[in-house]
């Protein structure tokens, strides 16, 4: 480095170098391979959920093995068993839903069989019968229809008609 005060006598100093440069000696490597998740975030919980935009209209069944997310409309069936379905604010959903765990926060019309919950949040609606091992609606939540509470593993034991039968035994509902 060149100093004002000592005068160029002897040997040339070294370049400075460049700020922001490395020898290519030091320069970092990559450990792993760079992947679209973010940093942080496992590869199996970023791709798991689909979504159905504000603008979709779905007319027919969605079946599949991922969650979904629905803020447009759908009419016709849902079948995605072993997965989540939630309902966003802006979706309705005409349609029987069969899920593993179903999330209302807009409007459903139609049955919905849950192997574990259901959950009716306070801005949700839902209009038809409901099986399921577990449920919660919230306070100001809207539903109609029958419950039909079901022990995990008893799936079947009733038959495919109890979806549709009045619920014979009363069941205490904390609102």
């Amino acid at each position: 480095m060149w100093k004002p005060n000592q005068p160029g006598t002897g040997a040339p100093a070294a370049p400075e170098p460049v700020r922001g440069a490395m020898p290519p000696a030091m320069e970092p490597t990559p450990t792993r391979p760079a992947s679209p998740t973010p940093a942080g975030i496992p590869a199996a919980a970023t791709g798991e959920q689909a979504t159905i935009g504000k603008s979709l209209v779905i007319k027919g069944e969605v079946s599949g093995s991922e969650s979904l997310f629905i803020d447009g409309k759908i009419e016709g069936a849902i079948n995605l068993p072993g997965n989540r379905v939630t309902v966003g604010r802006n979706g309705q959903v005409a349609a029987n839903i069969m899920a593993r765990e179903v999330v209302v926060l807009g409007k459903v019309r139609g049955n919905v069989h849950a192997s574990d919950r259901i959950d009716i949040r306070s801005e949700g609606s839902l209009t038809g019968d409901v099986i399921a091992a577990r449920i919660s609606i919230e306070d100001g939540a809207f539903f109609k229809g029958g419950i039909d509470i079901r022990k995990p593993g008893a799936e079947g034991a009733k038959g495919g008609a109890a979806a549709a039968a009045p619920v014979a035994e009363q069941i205490p509902v904390t609102v």
